[in-house]
This record gives structure tokens, sequence and C-alpha cells, in this order.
């Protein structure tokens, strides 16, 4: 199966002069080693505690696609002076991570990895450390780089040019924020997520599945990606027989059905399921209506769609609540299209006969595939099948992205393999398009189990909203901004806060791993929860504010300086969003921004406001601009996960 990961188009350097020459035995002109670098460039990602392995990311650059990316920008260099000193080994790739040593901003690591390929060849390096000195003195000059040193086996340390940080992100306040978006090779991706049960209510099951797709979609469409965004609702099956008929009994006349009078629709569903469960005559009318349901009779489709209609509206306001916009393509949508589907995969010998079912049997699994029932009925592969085979032809997608639960799995590793066995998919999972099942935990409550309420129901999301609703402005009455602020100022702040504390306290995990659900941890507004970071970006703006400068004005004529070393911290820091950002698609992992983030925010406090007065200082001008840098791109980091900011406190 695929691992997390993207070919991805990097940026490109500014414009590069000469640090110190070629080695003397290149026959390569330097210009063309730069031609080529930005046509062709690898470097390696940082790893992370996951399932998935963290693989070098293919990359290519043009001019336009500069601008943040300063681990890409760098690896260009590199990628000269390798293939420069190793000229007969065009496959080694640039090895560059961000490193936090004393030693430098930026590592270079490959000298162990060459020193290994070119070993026994007749080399004149006498080990890794030489290796890397070469690396080195062959790196073409500029004007990112301020110093290079050699530590231990070879590591190329690389400490930034000052200068060339403050003007990047002047160049970022000018021309926005979008100029630091990742290019990826991805130019269509569809994301599957959310896709609750029609006529049931959403619960906390459903949370991790929107928050978790929603951010990932936001993060895809910053970085230039055209994302279909799907709700692959439950919106065909058995249980509609069930509820059909029931509906009958209630409401002889079906145009009477509305929302009102159905009510609970989740207690409609409880009734509906007893009925089925205890009356066997009930049963097999349910059964019944199922069959006339697919058959198309316009009685059963219209009560069908009654049904579909009323809990598509209750959907509706759990992701309005959250900011989150879906296109519905249930179920529904791909049952024409399964029988063609079905034929071109038995054309292809795919399909055998068992026990009265048709089946797939895929190398490595004990169990076969199901894509036709015992009694005739499709099921989720033959649906899943059937939505992959029309994402894949009919949306020419590049990438089809499935949020679900962990618990999946091993069905996503069977019909991803059942689509490579049909030709559907490459074999090699580094091409596309490709496919990838992101998987998360469990939420649980304090007792260590499943997050459910006292009576041990499943956790409704509209209360679970409300609640965080109600603790945040509970919180911010007690702290007086009742007299402060109107009611309507109070009542947004108390949503923005609580909905967002509620995502952050999702998004902050890795998503692999299961966590506990805390109102009080998250709505806390201390340590790495979105009520900190959100207070944080308030007091940027409160600075701004109070400075009583003209901050758009400013970023025409301000200049920004970085000769504090709690300036030129928070200015690195700043300029490392696009590659953190580019690291959250590539693994899909939202964590990442998340860390990001709320270092970004401590960078901002503890090394930079603690040392360096802003509003009546000498530096004051330069100073307000990296106030401004820094909420920009706080923002932004909230828009792509989601969260709502707030401006004052």
């Amino acid at each position: 199966m695929l691992g997390s990961h993207l070919n991805l188009i990097a940026p490109i350097s500014p414009s590069l002069s000469r640090l110190s020459c070629l080695h003397p035995s290149s026959s390569v002109p330097a210009a063309d080693l730069l031609k080529a670098a930005s046509r062709k460039l690898i470097f390696a990602t940082k790893t992370h505690s996951v399932s998935t392995k963290t693989h070098s990311v293919s990359t290519m650059a043009t001019e336009e696609e500069n601008v943040g990316n300063v681990k890409r920008q760098l690896a260009k260099l590199f990628e000269v002076s390798l293939r420069t000193i190793v000229p007969d080994e065009p496959e080694v790739e640039p090895v560059v991570v961000a490193c936090a040593g004393k030693f430098g901003d930026y590592q270079c690591n490959n000298a162990m990895g060459l020193w290994s390929k070119i070993k026994g060849k007749g080399t004149d390096f006498k080990g890794p450390p030489s290796v890397g000195q070469a690396i080195m003195k062959n790196l073409p000059k500029s004007e990112i780089i301020e110093s290079c040193s050699v530590a231990g086996p070879g590591f190329v340390n690389v400490v930034l040019s000052k200068k060339w940080i403050a003007k990047s992100i002047q160049k970022m306040l000018i021309d926005g924020i979008e100029k630091w978006a990742p290019q990826l090779q991805i130019k269509r991706a569809v994301v599957d997520f959310s896709s609750p049960n029609i006529a049931k209510e959403m619960h906390v099951g459903h949370l991790r599945s929107t928050i978790i797709g929603d951010t990932l979609a936001r993060t895809l469409e910053f970085s230039n990606v055209e994302v279909l965004r799907r709700n692959h609702v439950g919106d065909w099956g058995t249980q509609f027989g069930m509820l059909i008929e029931f509906l009958f009994e209630k409401f002889p006349n079906v145009e009477e059905v509305s929302e009102t009078a159905i009510g609970d629709l989740q207690a409609f569903y409880k009734a509906s399921k007893q009925r089925f469960d205890d009356d066997p005559a009930f049963k097999e009318r349910a059964q019944q209506a199922v069959v006339r349901l697919q058959g198309g009779e316009p009685k059963y489709r219209n009560a069908w769609l009654k049904i579909c209609e009323i809990s598509r509206k209750e959907f509706h306001r759990v992701y309005e609540r959250l900011g989150v916009h879906l296109e519905e393509k249930g179920e529904s949508f791909y049952n024409p299209y399964i029988p063609g589907v079905l034929k071109e995969l038995s054309d292809l010998g795919l399909i055998e006969e068992s026990q009265g079912a048709r089946v797939i049997f895929l190398e490595g699994f004990n169990i076969p595939l199901i894509v036709v029932k015992s009694d005739g009925g499709y099921n989720y592969a033959s649906t899943d099948l059937t939505a992959l085979w029309y994402r894949l032809n009919e949306e020419k997608a590049d990438w089809i992205i499935y949020v679900t639960d962990v618990g999946q799995q091993q069905h996503f590793d069977m019909f991803f393999k059942a689509a490579k066995r049909a030709g559907w998919l490459p074999t090699d999972d580094t091409l596309k398009p490709k496919v990838t099942h992101v998987g998360f935990g469990l939420v649980l409550g304090e007792d260590g189990k499943r997050f459910r309420t006292r009576s041990s129901e499943v956790v409704r999301l509209v209360d679970l909203l409300d609640e965080a609703k109600d603790r945040s402005k509970t919180a911010l009455l007690e702290r007086g901004k009742a007299e402060e602020w109107t009611e309507k100022e109070l009542d947004q702040t108390a949503e923005a806060v609580g909905y967002s504390a509620v995502k952050y306290a999702d998004l902050k995990n890795n998503r692999l791993t299961n966590y506990t659900f805390d109102f009080d941890q998250m709505l806390n507004d201390k340590g790495n929860t979105a009520v900190y970071l959100l207070y944080a970006h308030a007091r940027i703006c409160s600075i701004i504010r109070k400075s009583g400068r003209n901050i758009e004005e400013l970023k025409k004529t301000g200049e920004i300086v970085l000769d504090h070393m709690g300036e030129r911290e928070l200015g690195l820091h700043l300029l490392q969003f696009s590659e953190n950002v580019e690291e959250t698609c590539t693994n899909l992992l939202p964590n990442v921004l998340c860390e990001y983030l709320y270092n970004l925010s401590e960078v901002f406090t503890k090394k930079f406001y603690s040392n360096c007065q802003v509003v009546g200082s000498p530096e004051e001008t330069s100073r307000l601009l990296l106030c401004e840098a820094t909420a920009i791109v706080m923002r932004k980091c909230f828009n792509l996960l989601g969260i709502e900011p707030v401006y004052k406190i």
C-alpha cells in the first residue's frame, strides 16, 4: 500500500552567484549544473514516529516557484555541488534538514551515504569528513548563505544570511503569504472524509474524520491543488427498507413527512430498528421495501428522498458550525455504475464464484474481497471499487485520500490491491494516480474507553459543540469581558474559541493515536491549546494597534533588520512555514502544522517579545513588521486548521 508521500514540485532559489570556484576537475559548466538542479531536485523530509516511512521527495522547480521553502533552495545549491564532486553518481540526492544546533540552521547529511557509494572506486577522498569538505567548498555562492562549516563525519552546517531572511519576510509582507505556498506535483485530489450514515446523527466518532479531512483539504488547496471534497454518505442499503416501512406506518401520506413531524431522527431510527428486530412480519416487509427501492418504484424512492433530505439538513447544521464544506456523492450516486464496473473486473478474470458469492481472491489475505453477496446484493467493496473507478476515470484525480478510522485499514488494503490487479493503479506507489488511506485512532473518555455519555450513549456532535461554546463563554465572563464587550462579541468569541479548542485538541495529536477528550485541558489558556494560540495572536494584534502606526504603510516604507538574536530566531522560524505546510501535505499529518504553529508562538513570546521592546524602541518599525509577519503566518495556520482567529482578548 502507498505510504503517505507525494512527489512535489520545489520552489527555486533567488539568483545564484559564485561562492567559491567549482572543483577544478569538473567539466560541467556551473550554469548547466544550475539548470539541471532547477529541473530536478530531491531532498529528504523530516521523519516522524508514524507507521509509514518518510521517503525522499522528488521535486522540480521553475523561477516563479520560489519563494518560502528554504530547504528546497538550499538543496538546489547542494545539488550543484554534488554533481560537481561526483559527476559519475547522478542518482545521489541532496539530503537537507533543518537543525536546531548551535552550528547552523540547516544541515546537508550526504557525506556518509556518498562515501559508502564511492569508496573502493579509486576516489581521492579519504572518508566522510573529506567528502563533507568537498561538498562545502563546491557550493555555488548565494545570498542565502552566510557561512558553512563541516562537523563530525562530514555534516555540512549552514548558517543563513540574516539579511536574506529579512528580505524574504519583507517580500512576503508585500506579495502575500500565498507566495510561500508549496508547489505540489499533484493537480487534482479527491479527499473523501466525514461520511456519516443517513438517518443517524453525527456523533463524536465522525469528529476526527471531518476535522482531519477538512485540514488536509485546506492544506492541499493552499498548495495549489484542485481538491474535490467528497462526502461519501451511507445513503443506500438494507437499513432503508426498515426506515421506509416504518415511515409508511407512521405517515401513510408520505407528502406530510417533514423534519418537524419526524422529530428526532435518531430516535426514529432506533424505533424502526427495534421493530425490525422484534417483528418478523415487519422485517419481511422491510426486506421487500429494499428490493422495491432498488428497483426504482416511485413511492419507495420518494420516501427514501424524504429521509435523506431531513438527515442532510441535520448534517449541514453541524458542518456550518465547524466551517466545513463538502460535496455529497453518497453510495447511491455510484450504484448505477456498479454493474459495469463489476463486468469490467469479471472480464479481466478477477471475479470468481465462492459459496454463492462473487469474490476477488487477493494474495496476502486470508479472506477474499466480496463484491456481490450471496443474496445478489452489493456491499461496501462493490461501492468503493466503483467510486474509485469513477474518481479515476470521470474525475481524473491524481491522488485519492480516504479519511476513516484505522479499523478499516484491511478493507482499504484489499480494495486498493484489487484495483492494482485490475490495472487501475500503478503497482509502483511512487507513480500517479495514488491512493492513500488516512487512518486515525479513537476518541477516548477520561476512563480510557471510547468516549460516551454517562448513559453509555454515543456523544452527539451538536451537544459537544454546544458545551464547548458554553464553557468558553463562561471563561470569558469570569475574565470580566461582559463589561468590555457587547453580547454579540461575547457570543462570537465564545463560539470561535470553543469550536477551535475542540478542533485543535484533535489535530495536534498524531492522527494514528487515540486521544482523550478533556474539555478542561482543551480550554486551558496555557500550554499547547487553541485558546493559548488564539490569545497569543490577539496580543500581537494589540501590540500593533497600540503603536498607532499604519502597518500597511510600514510594509511599503519600512525595513526589517534582524540584529538581535531574538529577532533572527523569529525570522528563521517564520521562513520555515512553507516546508512545514509541505510536510503536512506530504505525510498527511496535521499535527506537523500544529507543532509549527505552537513553536512559532513560543519563539515570538519567549525569544522575541520578552527580549525586544517593540513600541517606543529605536527598532519599532522593524519590530512592528516582524509582529505583522508573525500574525499573518499564524492566521494562515489557523485558516489551514479550520480555526477562526480572534483579534482582541
